[in-house]
């Protein structure tokens, strides 16, 4: 008996039509009578669209069969398409190369972001402005320092880097960048935590000289029904 393995077929270019749909395909390309091909290739079309009904609630239902019909086939069927034949570039486009930076960062601790909205403060001409925005990327370099240090740095050594890579356009003090310090602390919430109410770790709740802990007396002063 002679065995027939899947990985020793053909690849099959739609897995979602089946091995029939693609021998069906392949047996067209073999025929030679060109209008023979061409009622077979309508013929192979309709029971495509039977096997994916989905596809019928599509606007170009019939124009996706055909362009699947000659992705079976490797575009090697040749026949008389009523839409036009894909191409296999457009089919499986080729991605555009990513240029890489090639520029080092002189500053790897801050990033090469902090760089880029520093230098763009030279085209900012209101002054104050270009001060309160230095002043919050100050205190994200603090954050960002500390981060790769483990120390806050000093102010000077702030104000000397927003001055570098700004190229001279920001002039900031030591008072600016104090005063738009923040400490930056566990916000406080004000959900109790859940304690757990297990029998060994249940507290003693006490309610008008009563209690509620397990083994010990019972309700206490609790009025008589006669």
């Amino acid at each position: 008996m002679e065995k027939n393995y899947n990985f020793e077929r053909k690849k099959l270019m739609l897995p979602e039509y089946g091995r029939h749909i693609h021998q069906m395909v392949d047996y067209l390309c073999t025929i030679e009578d060109r209008t023979v091909r061409n009622e077979q290739a309508h013929v192979v079309v309709e029971v495509m669209g039977n096997i994916n009904p989905v596809l019928r609630d599509a606007a170009d239902f019939k124009h996706k069969l055909w362009d699947h019909l000659f992705i079976m086939s490797d575009f090697m069927l040749d026949v008389d398409s009523p839409y036009p034949m894909p191409d296999r570039q457009t089919l499986h486009p080729k991605p555009d190369k990513i240029e890489y930076p090639s520029k080092r960062i002189v500053h790897k601790h801050y990033g090469k972001n902090i760089e880029r909205m520093l230098s763009a403060l030279k085209d900012i001409p209101d002054e104050q402005a270009r001060k309160a925005i230095a002043s919050n990327i100050a205190k994200y370099m603090r954050t960002k320092s500390f981060e790769y240090n483990q120390e806050y740095p000093n102010n000077d050594i702030i104000l000397k880097d927003i001055r570098k890579m700004s190229e001279g356009a920001v002039e900031l003090t030591e008072d600016n960048i104090n005063r738009g310090r923040t400490e930056y602390k566990q916000a406080q919430t004000n959900n109790r935590t859940r304690k757990s109410f297990s029998q060994g770790n249940r507290p003693n709740i006490k309610n008008n000289g009563k209690t509620n802990k397990q083994g010990s007396k019972r309700w206490q002063n609790r009025t008589q029904y006669k």
